[in-house]
């Protein structure tokens, strides 16, 4: 991936701090949030125009339909997460991102003028249906236990089965869904609402960043046109692999910057706070929690930028974004927990963005696959290596 440029990817990273920072962060403490605290999609369309007008929406792919590379994206979507509303604002954020990435290396002509081009243009959110219910042995973080099946009909595809912890369904205008037929799995482009389509609740969870929340979805008799499926019958898994270590690395991204900024306001509370006849940062149990944040701040982006430098080869990655998702997501667990903890009672409120970040990045150990996971994946690969040494 060839990307813009460092010089050039780096002045569009500028320009969307400065909008995130000047004009998005005012909007934190917008009253306009759902049931479950999240923003509403009026309040998402308004920072959108604003972003249009500054012309920093959807920054990280260019006018001409070409995209950053992974390390430019790098640049840019950190300072997208400077605020936890950034993302939702520059179009930078989860699942659309993410499926904005995936059409655009796999998508049809005729898929692309459809769904991508909305999304690209910030006039649409979407959905990626692919996790299950767990009570039903559905697929999860192993997504070879998909239940949700497809058969064709004449020059449909009909999709029947439960999805769980969909992102963004309530109010999305675009879905993917998978589905597995008699061939493997399967992936398919459709309209959203469709009444096939059902939302049966969407749980209160620790996190409330996204529009819609993460809904319990039943899919009932779905009809979806044979030319919106991308790719052909039993190939949905490899186009997720396409799809899964960038969207993963985009979480490291977007939550490095949230990191970034909660670490910006401990230290300024730490810097003006009073305590035992000196400012809490001259307390060496403040300052080196601090200190600490700086350096796994500094291991964090490091490595994101090898992991995204990786993935522009074009490789797919998938072990290092393992390791990088692990990596990342720990140490911003950690950078989130000692601002939390340097800022005292006020951390624990919401009177800073901090306590939100600190559930945010909670659930993102979770989201994208759990640290245990990645790790067993990775314990897998070091017996492999070993095995094929030893067969030497």
């Amino acid at each position: 991936m060839s990307g813009v440029g460092w010089e050039k990817a780096s002045a569009i990273a500028e320009r969307v701090e400065r909008f995130v920072r000047d004009v998005v962060a005012p909007y934190e403490r917008d009253p306009r949030r759902d049931e479950h605290g999240g923003p509403t999609d009026e309040l998402v369309a308004e920072l959108r125009e604003k972003a249009r007008a500054a012309g920093v929406l959807t920054p990280h792919i260019l006018p001409d339909g070409s995209h950053l590379s992974q390390r430019e994206t790098a640049l840019v979507l950190r300072k997208s997460g400077l605020s936890p509303l950034g993302p939702l604002a520059v179009n930078t954020n989860a699942p659309d991102e993410g499926n904005m990435y995936l059409l655009g290396k796999v998508g049809s002509p005729e898929l692309k003028e459809r769904f991508l081009k909305p999304l690209i243009a910030g006039a649409a959110r979407s959905a990626f249906f692919m996790t299950e219910p767990a009570e039903e042995g559905g697929a999860g973080s192993d997504p070879s236990m998909m239940q949700t099946t497809c058969r064709p009909d004449g020059n449909h595809w009909v999709v029947n089965g439960r999805k769980a912890f969909i992102t963004g369904a309530k109010g999305a205008k675009i879905g993917i869904v998978m589905a597995k037929s008699d061939d493997g799995a399967c992936m398919f482009l459709v309209d959203l609402p469709d009444p096939a389509i059902r939302i049966e609740r969407i749980p209160n969870t620790i996190d409330s960043s996204m529009p819609g929340g993460h809904a319990v979805v039943t899919i009932d008799n779905l009809r979806i046109p044979a030319d919106q499926m991308l790719g052909a019958s039993g190939e949905g898994f490899k186009y997720a692999q396409v799809r899964l270590s960038p969207a993963r690395l985009s979480h490291c991204m977007r939550w490095h910057g949230a990191c970034a900024r909660a670490h910006e306001i401990a230290a300024d509370y730490a810097n003006r706070r009073q305590a035992f006849g000196r400012t809490l940062i001259d307390h060496e149990g403040v300052g080196f929690m601090l200190a600490d944040n700086l350096i796994d701040l500094k291991q964090a982006e490091l490595m994101i930028d090898w992991c995204a430098g990786v993935l522009d080869t074009g490789s797919l990655g998938t072990v290092e974004s393992s390791m990088t998702k692990v990596a990342v997501s720990e140490a911003l667990m950690r950078i989130a927990d000692r601002c939390v903890q340097v800022m005292g009672g006020t951390g624990v409120t919401g009177d800073t963005i901090v306590e939100q970040v600190f559930r945010e990045v909670r659930a993102f150990r979770i989201y994208d696959g759990p640290t245990e996971v990645h790790k067993w994946s990775l314990a897998k690969k070091i017996k492999r290596d070993w095995k094929t040494r030893h067969a030497l």
